[in-house]
């Protein structure tokens, strides 16, 4: 029997350990500037100098267009590293990866082959959500909206925002199914009005600004539909879409955050001296301590579960199903969930030095920030709990929506 031919899914000339390594090196960095980063509103220079070596913009990218390529289940690793040291930085980073990610699946040829072109370094922010309208014109569109949560968008290159397509009325345009039609734009950051408005509990390091486009040109390729764009390129991982690319950075940044609170809370109370020093003694906090050790692992485990079974189906030559892209979904609420239960405990287990500056009390607003992002919504879960119970197996994800296929 022949032996199957193996598909040439990920890359190999990028070894992501080494990108491990780099991380482990500027991470003390990483952390010490995170105050700064933090009272800046956004990555100071410093840090983002720190970062840019790492090239997080193009680590799904195809080798072909200077990319990295690499597995799903690496990105989330290299996010979680990051994230452990700043949280901030980590969160710069995974949208960085994200939206890189998606331009390079679903731009045209004739659009990567310059944003993506030897030498260039382009990275990308913006906001999903259609907040602007796209108007037709010779050679393109002009764009007008405004837009929140551009997070890292100071530090990007190139827009990514959503818009309705005008339809010659002022209405927004539907196709021929009905359906509005919701594209997503992109345009050099300079042509972009940047508002500000990042004065947050947390997370407040990832100058993540509203911006707006008044009149801005953007070409006929630097438009896809964000709904329902069907991969160009390496078809099979970039079948995940939009949500599920996205879905990789969130879980990733979650991933690093509640190892961090878990790693802070033990040390603290392993120093035995004052307050620390109760905890250290106590039987409940070590009791508590291990039962958010077991959760953290066993959803940590999911996680990686399902990403690997995502990179097996991939290594198939087959897209990603339904059934999958609704377990990504639990994988990414469970990791939170648990992050968010192992911050309440590791707040009120330090007492006073919870209240101080430091790792617990910044991890903490960290988190309870991320816990209320829309990716997480309960109705996700709620439609992801439907589709793996059986009451919705007829469907499909469009966005973050689970609907009925037409």
């Amino acid at each position: 029997m022949n032996k199957p031919i193996k598909h040439s899914s990920w890359g190999t000339t990028t070894d992501y350990r080494d990108l491990l390594k780099k991380i482990a090196e500027i991470g003390p960095a990483l952390e010490a500037n995170a105050t700064a980063d933090e009272v800046s509103g956004e990555l100071t220079a410093a840090t983002f100098e720190l970062l840019k070596p790492l090239r997080m913009s193009h680590i799904f990218a195809a080798e072909s267009l200077g990319g990295a390529q690499l597995r799903p289940t690496q990105g989330l690793e290299l996010l979680e590293t990051i994230t452990w040291y700043s949280g901030a930085a980590g969160w710069v980073s995974m949208v960085h990866c994200c939206i890189g990610a998606m331009s390079a699946a679903f731009l045209p040829d004739s659009a990567v082959e310059r944003l993506f072109a030897p030498g260039t370094d382009n990275r990308f922010s913006g906001q999903g959500a259609p907040l602007g309208m796209l108007k037709k014109v010779d050679g393109g569109y002009r764009l007008n909206g405004k837009w929140s949560y551009g997070s890292g968008f100071s530090h990007a290159t190139y827009s990514h925002s959503a818009a309705f397509v005008d339809d010659g009325t002022g209405k927004p345009a539907k196709d021929d199914k009905g359906n509005l039609i919701i594209m997503c734009a992109h345009a050099p950051i300079s042509q972009h009005k940047q508002l500000g408005n990042w004065d947050v509990l947390g997370l407040g390091g990832t100058g993540s600004i509203d911006y707006a486009a008044e009149d801005v040109f953007i070409a006929d390729d630097l438009v896809f539909p964000i709904l329902t764009a069907p991969p160009l390129r390496q078809k099979e991982f970039f079948s995940l879409g939009v949500v599920g690319l996205a879905a990789i950075g969130h879980t990733g940044w979650a991933l690093g955050t509640g190892r961090r609170m878990l790693d802070e809370i033990a040390k603290f109370a392993r120093s035995k001296s004052g307050r620390a020093g109760l905890i250290g003694e106590s039987e409940k906090f070590w009791h508590d301590y291990g039962r958010a050790e077991a959760r953290y692992r066993a959803a940590r485990a999911f996680v990686f579960e399902v990403w690997r079974d995502i990179e097996a189906t991939v290594e198939a030559g087959n897209s990603v199903s339904t059934r999958q892209i609704s377990l990504v979904h639990l994988a990414k609420s469970e990791i939170h969930e648990v992050g968010v239960d192992i911050c309440n405990f590791a707040y009120r287990a330090g007492g006073g030095a919870s209240l101080r500056a430091g790792a617990i009390q910044r991890t903490f607003r960290e988190m309870m920030v991320a816990a209320n992002h829309f990716t997480i919504a309960p109705s996700i879960v709620t439609s992801a709990g439907r589709d793996i119970g059986g009451l919705w197996s007829d469907r499909t994800w469009q966005f973050y929506d689970l609907i009925e296929k037409k």
